[in-house]
This record gives C-alpha cells, sequence and structure tokens, in this order.
C-alpha cells in the first residue's frame, strides 16, 4: 500500500526531497507558512535544479497547502510527516501535524542540528526517525525555485543517513532509505547521534563563517585565516562530541581525531586537512552562489539557527569543562549580525 507522507517545510531541504519523491511516484504532500511559495507552486510547479541537466526539472500538480489549511489533512492522516524545519520551529511544527498521522505514524527529523527528543516529547517516543544530509548544499533562492549546488555524492559520499535513535535498523528504516537511493547514495545507520553530531560539527564550521563574513563557501575555504578559524570551530565540537562518548564519522571527509588536533597546533595534521578543505579552482561550477543556509538566512533577513547550532556546542562543551572560544565567539558575531548590529564581514574572524 502506497504510503502518505507529509513534509512540514517545503523550504530548501525538505522541498528538495519531496519534490523528488514526488516525481519518483510517491505520495507526497506539503505544507508552508510562506504565502508566496505556495501559491508559486500550485500555479507553476516546483522548480528543481542541480548542476547537471538531468538534475533540472519542473514538479507540477504538488498538493502543497498554508498552514491555515492543515485542518483539512483529518479528512486522511498521514503515514509519515517530514519535520523540514528550522531547529527552533520544531515544537510548534510537530504539533501542527501530529493530530493527523495515523496512530501507526511516524515523523522523521530532516533537519540540521538535534532535534529527535523535541519531537519525541510531542509525537512520544519510538514514533521518531532521524536523517542526516550531509554535504547537499541546497537554496531556495526563489519562490518555488530550489537548487543544488553541489555535485551528488554518488559511490564517493554517502548523503543520506537513515536511523532510529536508540540504534537499531529497523523495517521503517531501512526502507526510508531505499526511498532516497532515488534521489542520491542513501544508508540505515545504527549511528544516528554520531551521525547528527559529525554533522553539527560539519555544519558549525560552515554556516556561521559564511554568515559572519559574507563569503560563499569557496571563498570561505580559499581565505587562510577564515578558514583556520573554521578549523579551530570544528576541533572543539569534535572534543565536546568525544567527551559525549559519541562515535563520530568523518567530517568532510576528515577523521575527527585529525580535525581536532589540526584546530589544536598539530602542523602535521593541519597540512592534511587544508589540502582536503582548499577547493580546486573549477571544482564546482555553482561556487559563486554556493552558501549554506545560515548565510541565506542572512541575506534574507531571518533568524539563524546559530544557538542550536554553535551555541549548543559551547553549552555542551561548559558541561564537560572543555573551552569553546571559537564556537562562543562565532555565536556572538552572528548573533549581533542577526540583530542588526553588526554586518557580515570576514574582519570578524580576522
Amino acid at each position: 500500500m502506497t504510503k502518505r507522507m507529509v513534509f512540514v517545510g517545503a523550504g530548501a531541504l525538505g522541498g528538495y526531497v519531496g519534490g523528488n519523491l514526488a516525481r519518483l511516484g510517491h505520495d507526497v504532500t506539503f505544507v508552508d507558512p510562506w504565502p508566496e511559495h505556495v501559491e508559486t507552486i500550485r500555479r507553476h510547479g516546483l522548480e528543481l535544479d542541480g548542476l547537471t541537466a538531468e538534475e533540472k526539472f519542473t514538479v507540477k500538480n504538488l498538493k502543497i497547502f498554508h498552514i491555515t489549511e492543515a485542518q483539512s489533512f483529518a479528512r486522511a492522516p498521514f503515514d509519515i510527516a517530514f519535520i523540514a524545519m528550522k531547529s527552533y520551529d520544531t515544537p510548534w511544527a510537530t504539533a501542527l501535524i501530529a493530530p493527523y498521522l495515523k496512530p501507526g505514524g511516524f515523523a522523521v527529523s530532516l533537519q540540521n542540528c538535534l532535534n529527535e527528543e523535541t519531537i519525541a516529547r510531542v509525537v512520544g517516543a519510538g514514533r521518531v526517525v532521524g536523517i542526516v544530509a550531509s554535504l547537499i548544499s541546497v537554496d531556495l533562492y526563489e519562490a518555488g525555485k530550489i537548487r543544488r549546488t553541489m555535485a551528488k555524492g554518488g559511490d564517493k559520499h554517502t548523503v543520506f543517513r537513515v536511523g532510529e535513535p536508540d540504534g537499531r535498523i529497523t523495517p521503517r528504516v531501512e526502507e526510508l532509505a531505499g526511498w532516497l537511493r532515488g534521489i542520491d547514495s542513501s544508508k540505515a545507520t545504527a549511528n544516528l547521534p554520531g551521525e547528527r553530531w559529525s554533522k553539527l560539527v560539519q555544519n558549525s564550521m560552515g554556516n556561521p563563517v559564511t554568515a559572519a563574513t559574507g563569503m560563499t563557501t569557496p571563498a570561505t575555504q580559499r581565505d587562510e585565516a577564515v578558514r583556520r578559524f573554521a578549523i579551530r570551530i570544528a576541533s572543539e565540537g569534535v572534543r565536546v562530541g568525544q567527551a559525549l562518548d559519541l562515535r563520530l564519522e568523518k567530517i568532510r571527509g576528515i577523521e575527527p581525531e585529525k580535525l581536532a588536533r589540526a584546530g589544536e597546533g598539530d602542523a602535521a595534521a593541519l597540512a592534511e586537512v587544508e589540502a582536503v578543505l582548499v577547493p580546486k579552482e573549477g571544482a564546482n561550477p555553482r561556487g559563486d552562489v554556493q552558501r549554506p543556509s545560515m548565510a541565506q538566512d542572512i541575506l534574507k533577513g531571518r533568524r539563524t539557527e546559530i544557538d542550536a547550532m554553535n551555541g549548543y556546542i559551547a553549552r555542551r562543551g561548559a558541561e564537560f569543562g572543555i573551552a569553546t572560544p571559537a564556537n562562543a565567539k562565532i555565536a556572538d558575531i552572528v548573533t549581533r549580525i542577526e540583530q542588526g548590529k553588526l554586518q557580515p564581514s570576514p574582519s570578524h574572524l580576522k
């Protein structure tokens, strides 16, 4: 029987994943808080784009609703609800859709940061799955239009990692991973907490740095001072994850311990890390527009996830007596930019 799924959030990641699943024939519904985005998709469809001609298409006749129309879902409840909103929106977004889940239905966190526990407090323990989307880089750059600014992972990098919070490999996790393989590389993981923290570290060294400087991702990676500040951020995040006794995964293809040592002054480790991070000329044809979600939020004048990202790493570090000055500093800078007290500039990190 076809599973009915709803995406709470048709933004960059939710729209990209849900739009692709709809194109593959799945029963997908969207509900989104941006009125213009909803109306554009109703009139013209959802336009998706990537780095290849095959990735450019428009998904027509999508079922998409304003959040004010959610009451109509009572007529046909859902098997799966994907929460694809900002971390700070998780409680209300989950509460919005929870009444319209079937008794055996469950929710999926398709988000940055760590939100499974928050979702479980609304829908109940045992009704939550997590999906980590690693190195995907998608951008909702205009109402009804989403583009991917990084090449597909394919057999070189597993993009989607699907897991249960308790580490079991269940039929629903395997089913979700199978669906996602129609979009890009995917796997079921028994290490969701470790995957989540590793992605948190990956985000923490990229999202706020672009937001604070106003630079694109490749530009921050080419600038030595900015790049090394980002490495320090990641180094602290790795040490906090280790203190939490998590099994960390590679971060941007780099072993966590090597990344930690690079940020602590190990010259050999730093040289190896920088050899991976510095992009080669012409490696990404979309590099001139590649900005992660936090930088996009700053450009759009929206609230960021800085508190749930670098702020969270700093708070957890304090619990273990681990110093996290780089994370605390970048959290302060981005917060002040978000509040209009500063303007983005590379000088903040130099």
